[in-house]
């Protein structure tokens, strides 16, 4: 298939960060919302992504007004899919929402149409019974912001084909990212499999070995080279995000996950990280700011448990062969 023109659903965050990569890579592009009113806002923020890289001389103005015309808002779900070849689906992570979608989908696009699901944790497998095309049905897991993050998982379902298979990973390089393959459906699939226990394994050590948040924040950023502590990175994140995941990795798998009530706690009480102003961490307000950790912090804490769990999580997906990275 000579894949020319993306539908993308859902025109939130993830979605309109997709629609601009997709736009950006020469891809025609639908955007499709179930309001005008989020689409008007979501190409908003896209013109605006633009004109700061025009702003920084990443690309020149006549660039990316070209790519911001290569992006067309539709409301109407027949007319957003009836041209489309691949259609990513970046609608909330709720199975049954989800579910509703693509059975729709299923009646209003093409059957030769790929259907790919931006989901974190969702199994592919179950989405894709919802429809008359598993074999066409396939994960394609972006990261926050889509514009920056060059890493995508590829997860496909029990029965999705290898030459879809190779379709996704030959998009997700076209639009100049990294594919990794999960090569099976397992809950949290990759990324998620090691960073949300992670989460939960450096709350236990609060309580267990009585370090602070920015002790165990600096271990992880200068003796373990993350780019930010794990609290930070869990701020960045959203707490709802993680909790969403958490909640369907131990549903599916009690084995993978030991939630510490620390997390649900804080989601309850909408303590969301930065985009609340409060999660582990308090900020002035809701733009990207830092936590202030140092060498000398670090120092305070061994992050043995947080690297065995970790390790432990990746031993599981190479041995079960979900992973061979």
């Amino acid at each position: 298939m000579d894949l020319k023109n993306i539908t993308v659903l859902g025109s939130g965050v993830m979605g309109h960060g997709i629609a601009q990569v997709s736009a950006t890579a020469g891809y025609n592009v639908v955007l499709r919302d179930i309001e005008q009113g989020f689409l008007d806002r979501a190409m908003e923020k896209i013109r605006w992504s633009l004109d700061k890289l025009v702003y920084k001389e990443k690309i020149t103005k006549e660039e990316g007004d070209t790519i911001f015309a290569r992006i067309k808002p539709v409301v109407d779900l027949s007319e957003a899919v009836k041209d489309a070849q691949l259609i990513i689906e970046v609608v909330p992570e709720i199975m049954d929402l989800k579910k509703k979608v693509y059975a729709e989908l299923d009646k209003t696009a093409g059957p030769n149409v790929i259907f790919a699901s931006n989901t974190s944790t969702l199994p592919i497998t179950e989405i894709a019974s919802t429809t008359t095309r598993p074999e066409k049905v396939i994960g394609i897991h972006f990261f926050n912001p889509p514009q920056l993050m060059k890493l995508v998982e590829v997860i496909p379902g029990e029965k999705t084909s290898p030459e879809i298979i190779a379709l996704t990973e030959d998009y997700v390089r076209s639009v100049r990212k990294t594919p990794v393959l999960c090569r099976r459906d397992v809950p949290g699939f990759i990324v998620n499999r090691l960073f949300i226990p992670m989460v939960h394994e450096a709350c236990y050590m609060m309580d267990r070995d009585r370090y602070s948040m920015t002790e165990i924040d600096s271990a992880v950023k200068f003796k373990l080279g993350f780019p930010m502590g794990i609290f930070e990175l869990a701020d960045f994140t959203g707490m709802d995000v993680i909790h969403k995941a958490t909640t369907e990795m131990h549903l599916r798998d009690k084995k993978v996950i030991n939630p510490h009530p620390t997390v649900e706690k804080m989601y309850n009480e909408k303590k969301l990280g930065q985009k609340s102003g409060e999660g582990f961490y308090k900020y002035s307000d809701n733009k990207y700011e830092r936590v202030l950790l140092s060498e000398e912090m670090a120092e305070k804490c061994n992050p043995i448990h947080l690297v065995a769990n970790m390790l432990n999580n990746a031993a599981w997906l190479v041995t079960n062969k979900a992973s061979d990275i």
